[in-house]
Parts: structure tokens; C-alpha cells; sequence
């Protein structure tokens, strides 16, 4: 199943207008840094002292916050992680899923100009501080059953 990729702004008013939700793929650091305001947080890859490691315990983790029949946009920094992780989640059942295609930050040339803004460079609202339930402890915590 090909996944549909969009706009930053797209993604918003998906949220507003159609209630999907923010899934955040980016480490936790990336994300208490600044997000998307209600975003969720389940990182792909976590940061380590020598650099991004994966998250082997991601698809559990996905879902055992979020049913597979839920509306779901999918984010990281530029677009790159959101999409692996959004081919991971479709190839375990998930059905309603939307790429955030510039993620957080925007897309790049080669030559390091920006292509499309994210969300952060469009003007959307971002938060630092994660909403009750939506941290990646919390979420992370239901697959150990600690909720």
C-alpha cells in the first residue's frame, strides 16, 4: 500500500478538520526540543552517544497505544524516518496512514536550501512541554503495562 505523502499544511488541517492525530518518530530529545502542538512521541530511531540507534521495540509500542483503524499522520524532522516508520505500521495493519512528506524542519536540496518547509518554518502551532499521556515515558509505559 502506497502511503499519502503531504504538506505541512495539509497535515494541519487534517488534524483540525478530520482528527487525525501527530505521530512524532523523532527521538525523544528531537521532540521535547519542540513539536507539533498534541503530538504523540514513539521514537524510530533513539539518540546514543555515538549517533541514532534503532527503537526495536517500536511497532509494539505503536501499537499498543493506537488501534489499527485509527487516522494517523506521521512525522519526523524532514520527512525521511516518518516514511520508513509509516511502511512499518502499514505492513503491520495499519490502514488510515498519512506521511507529513517536509516533517518537522522541511526538506533540502543537496546543497542544503530548503525545498518545502515543515511544519516549525510554516507557522504552525508547536509546543515544547508534551500533553498528558502523549510523552514518549507515557506512551512507552503501556507496553509494559505500567498504565
Amino acid at each position: 500500500m502506497a502511503i499519502r505523502r503531504v504538506s505541512a499544511e495539509e497535515a494541519h488541517r487534517l488534524m483540525v478538520d478530520d482528527g487525525y492525530l501527530y505521530l512524532d518518530v523523532r527521538s525523544v530529545q528531537e521532540f521535547e526540543a519542540g513539536h507539533p502542538s498534541g503530538a504523540y512521541n514513539v521514537p524510530l530511531l533513539h539518540m546514543a552517544p555515538d549517533g541514532m540507534r534503532p527503537n526495536p521495540a517500536f511497532l509494539s509500542e505503536v501499537e499498543a497505544a493506537f488501534p489499527k483503524d485509527r487516522a494517523i499522520l506521521v512525522g519526523c524532522r524532514s520527512g525521511q524516518r516518518s516514511l520508513r516508520a509509516g511502511e512499518a505500521m502499514a505492513a503491520a495493519g495499519y490502514a488510515d496512514l498519512v506521511d507529513v512528506r517536509p516533517g518537522f524542519a522541511g526538506t533540502t536540496d543537496p546543497f542544503g536550501g530548503k525545498q518545502e518547509p515543515g511544519w516549525q518554518p510554516s507557522g504552525l502551532p508547536i509546543e515544547r512541554d508534551a500533553q498528558p499521556g502523549r510523552s514518549y515515558a507515557d506512551l512507552s509505559a503501556k507496553t509494559k503495562g505500567e498504565t
